[in-house]
């Protein structure tokens, strides 16, 4: 495509990004035990840096934010047949914060973490999708 080559290191630097959470996610649950709280920070991490890679290869400016409603609502802007898979994918948000800090009472169950990851991963894959090859990190 020979597109800019800033766009594209920065495009690419975000898929790189999220590729290394998905894998950071993977690792987590290999633990023993699993570190199944920061699986799921991870999985919140990989889908935000894959939408934030698409809104930068198309040239869209972001706020700093985790919240994958808004970034999401971002992505369909440009691409509405992502909205199905990004709406299933917004309720990742809250573990950009939820078990980050002492006081949550609420138990992560494994079932719920493999599921993240699984979301992540097609978000990940769903976003690779609509960019060029060259995109590929």
């Amino acid at each position: 495509m020979g597109g800019d080559p800033k766009l594209l290191a920065d495009t690419r630097a975000w898929l790189v990004k999220a590729g290394n959470d998905l894998r950071a996610a993977v690792t987590d649950m290999a633990a023993s035990p699993p570190l199944l709280e920061d699986a799921l920070f991870h999985c919140q991490q990989a889908a935000e840096k894959a939408m934030k890679a698409l809104l930068t290869w198309h040239d869209r400016p972001f706020r700093k934010t985790h919240d994958l409603v808004e970034v999401g609502g971002q992505c369909v802007e440009i691409d509405p047949t992502l909205e199905p898979l990004l709406r299933r994918a917004a309720p990742l948000t809250e573990y950009a914060w939820k078990f980050r800090y002492p006081g949550e009472p609420e138990e992560v169950s494994r079932d719920e973490a493999e599921e993240a990851i699984a979301l992540a991963r097609e978000v990940c894959e769903g976003i690779l999708l609509r960019l060029p090859a060259e995109n590929d990190p």
